[in-house]
């Protein structure tokens, strides 16, 4: 078994709690499997077809935590998984039904839907008055 803690990296300009939508956001993680035996409950299993050997990941029950402007520019921790017979080696923070969400810091208007599988967002808060983004996105996971 191997925890895996996602940390998130983004230049925001009048922009703050950056994170998933809500709890029905689908994350999309790129996986390198390995031999597993165990067994139980998770958020994600796949079983090779050839082998038949599961693998399974879960999310640690801590809610996932959100981006802030004090995090702009450098890694801060997003979520944690626990990760059996396989682990992550890429994340896309894209739109299925659900895209991320941010926040201006400016009038505190929530922008919904956010796809950010381009590697940037930019929007314009009307309310504050004032241009709104999310750029230079980097991910990388840490073992927890």
């Amino acid at each position: 078994m191997v925890k895996l803690a996602l940390f998130f990296k983004a230049d925001l300009e009048n922009v703050t709690d950056v994170g998933p939508g809500d709890d029905a956001y689908e994350w999309h993680f790129k996986a390198q499997n390995e031999i597993s035996g165990s067994r139980g409950s998770a958020n994600f299993v796949m079983r090779c077809k050839f082998c038949r050997r599961e693998s399974s990941a879960q999310f640690d029950p801590k809610p996932t935590t959100f981006y802030t402007s004090d995090d702009s520019g450098k890694y801060a921790q997003m979520a944690v998984i626990e990760c059996r017979g396989l682990e992550f080696t890429g994340f896309e923070p894209r739109v299925r039904m659900i895209g991320f969400k941010a926040v201006s810091s400016e009038s505190r208007t929530v922008f919904e839907n956010i796809d950010l599988s381009e590697g940037y967002w930019a929007d314009y808060d009307e309310n504050g008055g004032v241009p709104v983004s999310i750029s230079e996105i980097e991910v990388e996971f840490r073992r927890s």
